[in-house]
C-alpha cells in the first residue's frame, strides 16, 4: 500500500459521513492493489485529522440529538434486519469487490456476505431486550433500579482478511445497543465498507449512524484518540491491538481486541482420518491461512504420523492455486506484496532454525497472472517449539506437523505459545475430547471440526489473542453502561443536621 494519484485505471472513492459521500479536504490518497494481478484497483481518501473528526461529530450528533437518539430499540431493531437484507441482497457485488482486494475465494466472499444478514437478524432481534433490574435493598422505602446506556461513539477498526463479516462482528452489537459507528477498513481492502455505509441508509438508517472513513496508520490513530469516540473494537495483530489499548488507556477509554494466533489442531490416534485431513486442510489453505484462527500448528499422535503426513503433503500439492474469482481455483493469493515477502522470510527463518519444508516453500509463478501475490501451499516439519515459526503468526499458507506422544504432552506444546484464540481436537473419545479441550488456553475449542462460527456463540482470545468477546449477548454487553437510579419512596425527610429530641 502506497500512496498515490488516482490513474485512470482505478476507481476513486470518497469518505462517507452523515449518510452521503464526503468531499476530502486533503490531497492525499492511497492505492489499493488487485493481489491476483498485481494492477491498482482502486484510490482512496488518505483522511486526516480533520476528516476523521467530521464523521465522528456526525456520530455523535446522531447519538445525542438525532432520530437514532429518539427511536425505539425495536425499531432500530427492524431497521437493522432491513439492512441485513440489503446486504443480502448485494452479496454478488460485495464479494466480487472483497475478493479483488485480498484475494481470497469468491465463495467464500459470498458466503460471508450473505452471512450478514444472520448476524443483524440475531442482534436486531436484541435490541429490545436490554433490561435493566430493581435492586432489593435493605431500605424498604427505597426504590433502586439500574438502565443499561449506550457508551456513544464506536470506533470500528477492520482488517482486510475478511472485511464485510468482521464488520458485521464489531457493529452488529454496538449498534444494537444504541450507539452509533465510525469504520475505519485496511487500507487494502476499504471499498467494500462503502457498499455496506450506503446499504445500511437505503434500509432507513438514519444519517450519521454509520460512516466510514479510510487512511493508513495515521487515520486510525486519530480516531482511538477522539475524545468524543468512547470505545474501539479492533481485529488485527497483537502488535497493532496493544498500541491502540495502549493510546485508548489513556483516555480511559475501553477496547474489544480481536488479535492474533498460532492455533492448534491436534490429531488422536482415533480420529476418523477422513474428517481430520479435511479439516488440516480447510484450516490452513481455505483461506490461504489469512484467518485470525489459521489452524497453523498440526500435532498429530506419532502412531499416525507418517500415515497422516503423507495424506496432506500429497493434497497441498493438489491443490489448485489460481484465479479467486474461478469456480475451480481452491486456494488465491495472499493479500499483499509484503505479505508474500512475510511468508518468503518465515520459512527460510524456520529452515535456518531447523525446520524442513515437505512441499512448497516459496512463490508460484502463476502463467497467467505473472504480477500475482501467489505463494505455494507450504508444509514443514521438524520445527521445535522454539523455533520462530512455531511461535509466531504467519497469515499465509503454511503449515507446520508435529509427532506427539500422549495428551500432557500434546496439551503442553499446544499451550506453549504466547496466543490462545483457537483450537481443534480429533478423536473418537468422548472422555478425551472434553478433558482436553478443557485443558486447551484458547477462547474457541472444536471438536471434529474446524472454522465454524455462529452470531449466538461468543468468540474471542485467550492471552495475547484479545480482550473481550464478540457474538452473543454477551457483545452487546460490553457497548452498554450501567446507570444506577435511586429513589426515596417514604414522607419522612432525610436530614442528618437535625437534632432529634
Amino acid at each position: 500500500m502506497h500512496q498515490s494519484n488516482s490513474t485512470p485505471s482505478t476507481r476513486t472513492f470518497k469518505n462517507f459521513i452523515d449518510g452521503r459521500d464526503a468531499a476530502a479536504e486533503t490531497e492525499q490518497t492511497f492505492v489499493s492493489i488487485n493481489p491476483t494481478t498485481g494492477i491498482n484497483w482502486g484510490t482512496f481518501v488518505d483522511s486526516s485529522a480533520r476528516e476523521v473528526d467530521l464523521a465522528v461529530q456526525a456520530a455523535h450528533r446522531a447519538f445525542s440529538e438525532g432520530e437514532w437518539h429518539r427511536m425505539s430499540p425495536t425499531r432500530r431493531g427492524r431497521l437493522l434486519m432491513r439492512w441485513g437484507e440489503k446486504i443480502a441482497a448485494n452479496a454478488g457485488t460485495i464479494a466480487a469487490i472483497e475478493t479483488q482486494q485480498n484475494g481470497k475465494l469468491l465463495s467464500e466472499m459470498h458466503a460471508q456476505a450473505l452471512a450478514a444478514q444472520e448476524w443483524l437478524y440475531y442482534f436486531g432481534g436484541l435490541a429490545d431486550k436490554v433490561e435493566g433490574k430493581v435492586i432489593p435493598l435493605d431500605r424498604t422505602s427505597v426504590f433502586n433500579y439500574t438502565l443499561n446506556e449506550p457508551l456513544g461513539v464506536v470506533a470500528v477498526i477492520v482488517p482486510w482478511n475478511s472485511p464485510t463479516f468482521i464488520t458485521m462482528m464489531a457493529a452488529c452489537p454496538a449498534l444494537a445497543a444504541g450507539n452509533t459507528i465510525v469504520i475505519k477498513p485496511s487500507e487494502v481492502t476499504s471499498a467494500s465498507a462503502f457498499e455496506l455505509a450506503r446499504l445500511a441508509t437505503e434500509a432507513g438508517i438514519p444519517p450519521g449512524v454509520v460512516n466510514v472513513v479510510t487512511g493508513l496508520r495515521e487515520t486510525g490513530e486519530a480516531l482511538v484518540d477522539h475524545p468524543l469516540v468512547r470505545k474501539i473494537n479492533f481485529t488485527g495483530s497483537d502488535t497493532g491491538g496493544r498500541a491502540i489499548a495502549s493510546r485508548a488507556g489513556k483516555r480511559l477509554v475501553d477496547s474489544v481486541l480481536e488479535l492474533g494466533g498460532k492455533s492448534a489442531n491436534i490429531v488422536f490416534e482415533d480420529a476418523d482420518l477422513d474428517r481430520a485431513e479435511a479439516g488440516v486442510l480447510s484450516g490452513i489453505f481455505a483461506a490461504a491461512g489469512q484467518t485470525c484462527v489459521a489452524g497453523s500448528r498440526v500435532f498429530v499422535q506419532a502412531s499416525i504420523y507418517d500415515q497422516l503426513v503423507e495424506r496432506i503433503v500429497g493434497r497441498a500439492r493438489r491443490l489448485v492455486v489460481g484465479d479467486p474469482m474461478s469456480i475451480h481455483s481452491q486456494m488465491g493469493p495472499v493479500a499483499t506484496r509484503a505479505q508474500l515477502e512475510k511468508n518468503e522470510s518465515m520459512v527460510a527463518r524456520a529452515v535456518r532454525e531447523g525446520g524442513e519444508i515437505l512441499v512448497g516453500g516459496g512463490r508460484l509463478a502463476h502463467a497467467e497472472f505473472p504480477g500475482g501475490f501467489f505463494f505455494n501451499p507450504t508444509v514443514l516439519h521438524n520445527c521445535s517449539p522454539e523455533n520462530f515459526l512455531s511461535q509466531n503468526e504467519v497469515f499465509g499458507p503454511v503449515l507446520t506437523l508435529t509427532p506427539f506422544r500422549d495428551e500432557d504432552e500434546v496439551v503442553a506444546l499446544a499451550n506453549g505459545t504466547p496466543f490462545g484464540l483457537a483450537a481443534g481436537i480429533w478423536t473418537r473419545g468422548l472422555r478425551r475430547a472434553h478433558t482436553v479441550a478443557r485443558r486447551l488456553h484458547a477462547g474457541t475449542v472444536w471438536i471434529n471440526t474446524y472454522r465454524a462460527l455462529a452470531f449466538n456463540s461468543p468468540f474471542g482470545g485467550y492471552k495475547d489473542s484479545g480482550i473481550g468477546r464478540q457474538n452473543g449477548f454477551d457483545a452487546v454487553r460490553q457497548y452498554l453502561q450501567t446507570k444506577s437510579v435511586w429513589c426515596e419512596l417514604s414522607d419522612e425527610i432525610q436530614d442528618p443536621f437535625v437534632l432529634k429530641t
